[in-house]
Order: structure tokens, then C-alpha cells, then sequence
């Protein structure tokens, strides 16, 4: 709390006297504007049932039907939150501002010749550049919405859609894996948490909630994979961590997750050595594609680079930002997560002979997540909206909820974080 407050009045007097920040609501992309919409009764009840209903369901519903459960009531989270700001603001206009997908979908009537000739328009001074959006991820990010647009889902409304349904299975992903991994005690136990996550707030229509749904299948299939599972999950986590590079350039630190991942399962993954080559094999299938249809993964990164420094990540300044980011962070998970991580940094400490392997288990997990995390702050390449920016991440923090005891009350103080940072902010950008 005291490293929000920071990141609030600190970056209040660099914007105030600098203007180098390029937020409205430091250390958020945003302004204030106190509202209400037809959302908030919707967002209210869901918080209410889920905060006094939420952790007894998740421990007496079967598995998969705990699954479906967390699946429609995070996209009822996540709905109710988008609604605030009513249809048009808060789900229809997301993906269809000057900086986002939507605005180049007419731009890709010959997809291959567009891949070809991806590179040539990623700097501000080349010709018909791309948004900052466009340019600033691989070219799958924005042919997922060319693609819903072919087959008839056009427009701002499908696209935020789209983000939606599927970011919300990002919860049932985690619970998948936290329950191959760690036992399926933890994954009840941070059910209720993965659900009224504050991070909805942002996943209401970001694509970034698309990308963390993806990241998040990924590790699951991977999970799978390595703890008994049908080998053949191996090949699908290697398809989807393949697309994910093609998705946005920062998650290609999911690398650290997965290594996690491996190592946790490093008794299948000895004695399986097919594994690892099924992995492989499926990792290489998006990147020979669409190196084949002629776009340069590595010469886009590099251009990148050059263009995030022409505009405003040249400006912001990297000794605020590398402490403020996690202030943004703290948001997006909210405060049970910093407690549910201090308490698993505590299990970590124990000796091997105590107790509680499945929480070792967990709390390592969390822990490479948390490192991960780390290393694209460090990078200097998220320096703000990575309330945005690291939902792939969020979603895995909020896992360490698990450990916390007296979960009604960690809720509740979860669910008032999200509905005042939605009611007290307008969070687009």
C-alpha cells in the first residue's frame, strides 16, 4: 500500500513538473473520473456472492464442475466490471482507438504480402506505420481480429467479446495447472481468488487478456504433460508457447514459467524422454509458419526497439518506472496477492523436512512467475501500462492466495479494490 501511495504522489510531481510521464493517473494509463454505469449493480452482486459464497463453493463443488463455474464467473467479473462504463466506452470503443488492432484490419486483405512487408512499417518515420499497438507486437496479435473479421465477427464489439470469453478462461487454466502441480486442495483454495481477481478491471476488453489466456494454456498443457498426463499435452503447450512469441515479444519470458514447470515435473520428463521432443516439435510449428510466409520475428524485435524509444517510452523515465511498475502490479493483483507471496516466500524458507511439499511445490511456482515478472521490469521495455501490459503475469500471482488463512475477508478487500479503481478511474488508453 505504501508503494502504491509512492507511485501515485511521486509520479503526481514528475508529471506535474516534467510531463515525462505520458499517464493520466500516475502510475496508471487513465484519469479520475468518478462514475457510475449500468454495470455496477451487476458488479456489486457478483462481488457479494463471491466473496460470502466463493470459498465454500470452490471446496464442495466437483472439479469440473468447480471449472465452469470459475470460468462464467470470472467472465461475469469481467463483464460487469466492462459495463460500468456502459457497451460503447467500455467494451466497443477498447479495440478501436487511434492506437489499437482494429484500426488496421482493412490493411490485411492479402495476409502474406502484409506478413512480408510487416517490418517495413514499424518505425513512427516509415511509411504507413502502424499504430502503437500493431507495431508493438508480433503480427499474430492483430491477425487474431483480421481472422474473427473474415469469418463475420467484425468490429469493436466481437473483438472485446472475443478478449473477454477467452481471458476468462485464464482462471480455469491456472486452477488446472496449480492442481497437476501442487494438489487440487490449493487449486480450490485459490479458486474463489483467480475469479474476483482486480485485474478484471483491465481484462474487460484488452487483448492482453487474450494473450494471457493463451500464456496460461500453455503452462496448463505443459502441467499435464509432465505430471502423468497423455504425453501428447506436451505437443500442444509447445503450439501455444510458440504462439504466445507470436503474440507479444515480452512473453517469450514465459520461458521461465515453463522451465518451472519442467522442473517440477523433472521425474516424468527423465523418464520421458519423448516429451521434451513433442514439446519441441510443436514449439517450432508457428515460428516456420509464418517465417515461411516472410515475417522476421528477430528484424521486428530489433525495429521495435528503435520505435518504442521514438515515441513515448523515450520520454518515461526508467528510475521511476522500475519501482512504479510494481505499484501497478500491487493493483492489478491486489493486496492478498502481496500477502498470499510474503507467505510463500515464508514456505520456501522452510526446511526440506517439514511439511507441506505441495505448498513448496506452489510457492516455486509463484516465485519463477514473480522472477519472470522482474526480468521484464528490469528490461526497461514496460515502463507503464503494465497494469495492461502484464496480465499474463497477474493471473499467475493471484495462485499464492492459496496460503492465505481467512479468505472472506482477503476477498472482500479484493473486490473493493477492483470496483474503486473502476468507479473512480476511467482506465482506457
Amino acid at each position: 500500500m505504501l508503494l502504491v501511495l509512492a507511485a501515485v504522489f511521486v509520479g503526481r510531481h514528475i508529471q506535474a513538473t516534467a510531463h515525462t510521464l505520458s499517464v493520466g493517473w500516475p502510475p496508471l494509463v487513465g484519469r479520475w473520473d468518478p462514475h457510475v454505469g449500468p454495470g455496477t449493480p451487476a458488479a456489486v452482486l457478483v462481488a457479494v456472492a463471491s466473496v460470502a459464497y466463493g470459498p465454500a463453493v470452490a471446496a464442495r463443488l466437483p472439479w469440473r464442475a468447480l471449472l465452469l463455474t470459475a470460468w462464467g464467473a470470472a467472465m461475469a467479473w469481467i463483464w460487469s466490471l466492462a459495463l460500468v462504463d456502459g457497451w460503447r466506452e467500455g467494451v466497443v470503443v477498447r479495440l478501436t482507438s487511434r492506437f489499437e488492432y482494429l484500426q488496421v484490419i482493412d490493411r490485411w486483405h492479402d495476409i502474406p504480402a502484409t506478413l512480408r512487408d510487416f517490418t517495413r512499417h514499424i518505425l513512427i518515420d516509415s511509411p504507413d506505420n502502424w499504430p502503437a499497438h500493431t507495431a508493438g507486437h508480433p503480427p499474430a496479435a492483430t491477425l487474431t481480429f483480421v481472422l474473427l473479421d473474415r469469418i463475420g465477427l467484425g468490429g469493436g464489439g466481437w473483438a472485446g467479446a472475443w478478449c473477454i470469453t477467452t481471458g476468462a478462461t485464464a482462471c480455469v487454466a491456472v486452477l488446472v495447472a496449480v492442481r497437476a502441480l501442487a494438489g487440487e486442495r490449493l487449486a480450490r483454495r485459490a479458486a474463489p481468488f483467480l475469479v474476483l481477481a482486480p485485474a478484471a478491471v483491465w481484462m474487460g476488453a484488452s487483448a492482453d487478456a487474450w494473450f494471457a489466456a493463451v500464456a496460461a494454456w500453455a503452462v496448463a498443457a505443459l502441467a499435464l504433460a509432465v505430471t502423468g498426463r497423455s504425453v501428447g499435452w506436451a505437443a500442444l503447450s509447445g503450439l501455444l508457447f510458440g504462439l504466445v512469441c507470436y503474440l507479444s515479444y515480452g512473453l517469450t519470458l514465459f520461458a521461465v514459467i515453463g522451465a518451472a514447470v519442467l522442473l517440477l515435473g523433472r521425474r516424468r520428463v527423465r523418464g520421458r524422454p519423448v516429451l521434451l521432443a513433442l514439446l519441441l516439435a510443436g514449439f517450432v510449428v508457428v515460428p516456420a509458419v509464418f517465417t515461411a510466409l516472410g515475417f522476421d520475428w528477430w528484424e521486428a524485435y530489433r525495429l521495435l526497439v528503435t520505435r518504442y524509444y521514438q515515441g513515448a517510452g523515450g520520454s518515461r523515465p526508467y528510475s521511476y518506472w522500475v519501482w512504479a511498475n510494481l505499484a501497478c502490479a500491487v493493483l492489478i493483483t491486489g493486496v492478498a496477492s502481496a500477502a498470499g507471496l510474503r507467505r510463500g516466500g515464508a514456505v520456501l524458507l522452510r526446511r526440506r523436512g517439514e511439511r507441506g511439499v505441495e505448498e513448496r511445490r506452489l510457492a516455486f511456482l509463484v516465485a519463477c512467475v514473480l522472477l519472470a515478472l522482474l526480468l521484464a521490469d528490469l528490461s526497461g521495455m514496460s515502463k507503464a501500462e503494465t497494469e495492461r501490459i502484464w496480465l499474463p503475469f497477474a493471473v499467475w500471482l493471484l495462485a499464492a492466495c492459496a496460503f492465505l488463512t481467512r479468505p472472506r475477508a482477503w476477498l472482500a478487500a479484493q473486490a473493493l479494490l477492483a470496483l474503486l479503481l473502476n468507479h473512480l478511474l476511467a482506465t482506457g488508453w
